[in-house]
């Protein structure tokens, strides 16, 4: 069976739509589009899409959860708290850069894209929230970090680093003081949120 006889599905979909989109930008992301390069009927991407809205929110869903492997399996393995968050974002700034370089039509269309998506997009960052947050609760009960709010620590580091992260900064990612840069940061959000060890140790 070819490719152009396979059963469409939602994921067929999806793969199509990123490539539409990747070859002629985020104005294409409708399904019309859509359906012409999968070489079907609209009323047939219909069945498995029901308007373009959706659409983009499931490109954007796509995307952002190719990102969350990696991460969750840092953040649920267990060890010294304050190395996994800092593993947990040093893996989320190398994933983002990857994406940056390997796919940059598809990371630029992203960013215009997700602007549209507006509850996926907030349910990503919810996620990478809490995925700090379950490493620095960890931390505080290990006496590494100090007794705040797991949450509300965890979106301020994720807000404190997004210039290394966030899409609408990629264009600052070839800095060559970037890294630099992210480590004075991070060394001052560690100064307060880690417990001040006694003078003299």
């Amino acid at each position: 069976m070819s490719s152009a006889d396979a059963p469409l599905t939602r994921d067929r979909i999806l793969a199509a739509a990123e490539d539409v989109i990747r070859r002629f930008g985020p104005a294409k992301a409708n399904v019309v589009d859509v359906a012409r390069a999968l070489g079907v009927s609209h009323a047939a991407v219909y069945r498995h899409v029901a308007t373009k809205a959706e659409l983009r929110d499931l490109v954007v869903g796509r995307w952002a959860e190719a990102t969350m492997p990696p991460l969750r399996a840092i953040a649920a393995k267990p060890g010294p708290a304050q190395q996994r968050l800092r593993r947990l974002f040093d893996a989320l700034i190398a994933v983002k850069r990857r994406r940056a370089s390997q796919d940059p039509e598809l990371f630029a269309a992203y960013r215009t894209l997700a602007a549209d998506a507006q509850s996926v997009a907030t349910a990503h960052v919810e996620e990478l929230i809490g995925l700090a947050a379950m490493v620095i609760r960890s931390g505080v009960k290990e006496g590494t970090f100090r007794t705040v709010d797991p949450v509300a620590a965890g979106r301020a580091v994720l807000f404190a680093t997004s210039r290394f992260h966030h899409p609408a900064h990629a264009a600052e990612w070839a800095d060559p003081a970037i890294d630099a840069a992210y480590n004075d940061v991070w060394r001052l959000l560690m100064d307060g949120l880690c417990v001040a060890k006694p003078l003299g140790e």
